[in-house]
């Protein structure tokens, strides 16, 4: 498919609280480096590259991108490329960050929780490195099936305070959807889901969108492959539509992932201009009956990959 003129516009769009987006975003976290994402010992990406491909996606209609202060490497944050890029800020651009997991100085993971005083202070962090005075969306990104109100509530607290706008829920089940509703208004849901991939997750997407929430799927393309990007050859039935469409096996897993609900958003993450510039015109691609049947069958079946 022709992508050199498409914009994110064609994506339709969504609000997430009072704030509306193009249903097509960007993730910033693929930005920081080379290779394996969020890698302790990554090579960094080339700077100017990475601001370039930031400013490309805002030319190109994206108002969404998504982020987090954990996401970095040697020498490169995510964060200070979007304010290096981007500030002063278009006043209808959505920055969605997240918290909950941390990483130490060296890229290496923390194996616990964070307690309420350390998830204000990635909010902190967060605000600093995007040169902010508040947050549009924050995430509170979830490991394990406990309860969440503790956590939940010290963000609902920031938000109540101005430094947060509004508020979502990341790696969740529907019953922690239910307890966070139960404290704050939650604007968006980001759970791993694509096409073969979480097949487990159908009727939650259709039930946040009957709550009017947002889903927001991470590795739409990526797959099993995760941060390190996809992996593999895709299967038969992807490349089938594909070929229909002239368009790239890429490309039909991020308008698979749109034509799930008009709530269901798509935050594909890329460091190539050109692959930015692909994610894009997929916002344009509408799929038919017979694509959707024989993608879902595939879907259904969980061999996406």
């Amino acid at each position: 498919m022709t992508s050199q003129t498409i914009t994110a516009a064609a994506s339709g769009t969504w609000t997430l609280g009072d704030l509306t987006i193009n249903r097509i975003g960007f993730g910033a976290m693929r930005l920081t480096q080379d290779g394996e994402a969020l890698a302790a010992d990554a090579v960094p990406s080339d700077r100017d590259r990475a601001i370039g491909v930031l400013r490309r996606a805002v030319d190109l209609g994206v108002n969404h991108i998504d982020t987090a202060a954990f996401y970095f490497s040697p020498l490169r944050s995510a964060n200070e490329l979007i304010n290096r890029a981007l500030a002063p800020y278009p006043d209808d651009l959505v920055i969605t960050t997240k918290v909950g997991p941390s990483r130490d100085p060296a890229g290496h993971w923390a194996p616990h929780a964070l307690t309420p005083t350390q998830l204000r202070g990635q909010v902190e962090e967060n605000l600093r490195q995007l040169g902010r005075d508040h947050l549009d969306v924050v995430n509170l990104r979830v490991l394990g099936t406990d309860s969440i109100a503790e956590r939940f509530g010290a963000l609902a607290e920031l938000r109540e305070a101005g430094l947060i706008r509004h508020l979502g829920v990341s790696n969740i089940h529907p019953d922690q959807l239910a307890e966070a509703r139960a404290i704050a208004p939650v604007v968006c849901v980001q759970n791993q889901y694509g096409i073969g991939i979480r097949a487990d997750q159908d009727e939650f997407v259709r039930s946040c969108g009957e709550q009017g929430v947002a889903f927001v799927p991470f590795y739409a393309i990526a797959g099993t492959g995760r941060q390190v990007g996809a992996v593999g050859a895709d299967a038969p039935e992807v490349l089938e539509v594909a070929r229909a469409h002239g368009a790239s096996a890429a490309q039909v897993r991020v308008a698979w992932t749109l034509h799930q609900g008009p709530h269901v958003l798509a935050i594909p993450g890329t460091g190539n201009p050109d692959h930015l510039v692909a994610n894009v015109a997929a916002g344009a691609l509408r799929l038919t009956v017979a694509d959707l049947t024989l993608l879902g069958d595939l879907h259904r079946r969980g061999v996406g990959v």
